[in-house]
């Protein structure tokens, strides 16, 4: 009697090992292949979205990704810790894909540079002439920069009596893309309407355009933070902020209500594009590039992140279904300097506060 008894255990045993291992080779959740990544922190509400990780997981990828300023990811981050790197600026990509000498880059979505502001303001530049429609004149706001201008001395202005200067809100440049981003437009402008190309033109653009972000302060390490600002506080904070157009336009598409009527979105003329570009390490990053850039599922998750794609239609439609003050069409759009001049101009405007050369405004 215990001889089949142990014979009958032994068989039930056995059916429950060849259960379990039908179970977890196919009855049950497939293992997913773990894919990690360091990335701009605008792009980290895309990753962090349940659809945008179930549609990854279709395909076999969990992606797990910490974030870090794109000029940080290029020069600071240990990339031999992940399998790709994704900054939001070409130029750090760039520098990234020639330091790691990686075969190519993906350039799945892309975002211009704007200017968050409120109605007020609006009118006030109008009259001051920086503003013109959903155009923000750089070239008339750097003359206003350079001649030390304040808000409750413009003509005109009774709406925003604030006593300081006029200065557009950006990130830390020492850290941030977008601050970058607004360094090559106004460089750009600073430098004669031309890009910055040549060691010798630094000295002269980096002391014209100093004052634009030396003398704002404290500057935030991340472009979220000055945006998070100007939804929750206000003009009185934050009356006209750079950021991405990519974070105004998610919010309109979330119909969350952190757009409220009085608030305005403008273009610089010029703008440069923030062109967010994945540079792979391993085969299985290439599968994450080729998949943000080629899936549908995923195109339309990053146009409702406010990104503009590949495919217009999934951005424009969205912008006329919730009515988004957004630009159909960018024209007056230049390329930013290259990774090398951008570090020199940003060295150059250090030089200048470590040596208090900036220019009195």
């Amino acid at each position: 009697m215990k001889r089949w008894v142990g014979v009958v255990l032994a068989l039930v045993l056995g059916a429950v090992v060849v259960v379990a291992v039908v179970w977890d080779n196919g009855g049950g959740e497939p293992e997913l292949k773990v894919v990690r990544g360091v990335i701009g922190s605008e792009k980290k509400p895309f990753f962090d979205d349940p659809r945008v990780r179930a549609a990854f997981a279709e395909h076999g990828l969990r992606v797990e990704v910490d974030t870090a300023g794109s000029r940080q990811i290029a020069t600071e981050v240990d990339l031999g810790r992940y399998g790709f790197a994704f900054p939001s600026s070409a130029p750090a990509a760039e520098k990234i894909k020639a330091d790691r000498k990686a075969a190519r880059t993906f350039s799945p979505f892309y975002s211009p540079m704007a200017v968050a502001t409120f109605e007020p303001i609006v009118g006030i530049l109008t009259r001051a002439g920086v503003v013109k429609g959903q155009v923000f004149d750089v070239k008339k706001y750097l003359e206003l920069v350079a001649g030390g201008a304040r808000w409750d001395r413009l003509p005109g202005n009774t709406a925003y009596p604030a006593r300081k200067r006029v200065l557009l809100t950006t990130t830390d440049i020492r850290t941030s893309n977008s601050a970058s981003m607004y360094l090559a437009l106004t460089s750009y402008v600073a430098n004669g309407e031309d890009v910055v190309n040549a060691p010798g033109q630094i000295d002269a653009v980096a002391r014209a355009v100093a004052p634009t972000f030396l003398d704002q302060g404290y500057s935030e390490s991340s472009s979220e933070a000055p945006f998070e600002d100007y939804l929750a506080l206000g003009a009185g904070k934050t009356p006209m902020v750079m950021i991405y157009e990519a974070q105004y336009a998610a919010r309109i598409f979330a119909g969350d209500g952190s757009i409220r009527p009085d608030m305005r979105l403008l273009y610089p003329a010029p703008t440069v594009l923030s062109k967010h570009t994945l540079v792979p390490f391993d085969a299985d990053a290439v599968k994450v590039g080729e998949l943000l850039t080629g899936d549908p599922e995923l195109t339309a998750l990053a146009a409702r992140h406010g990104f503009r794609t590949g495919d217009p239609k999934a951005f424009a439609d969205l912008a006329a279904q919730h009515g988004a003050p957004v630009a159909a069409d960018l024209v007056d759009v230049v390329e930013p300097p290259t990774f090398d001049r951008l570090e020199e101009l940003i060295a150059g405007i250090e030089r200048l506060y470590a040596s208090n050369a900036v220019p009195a405004s």
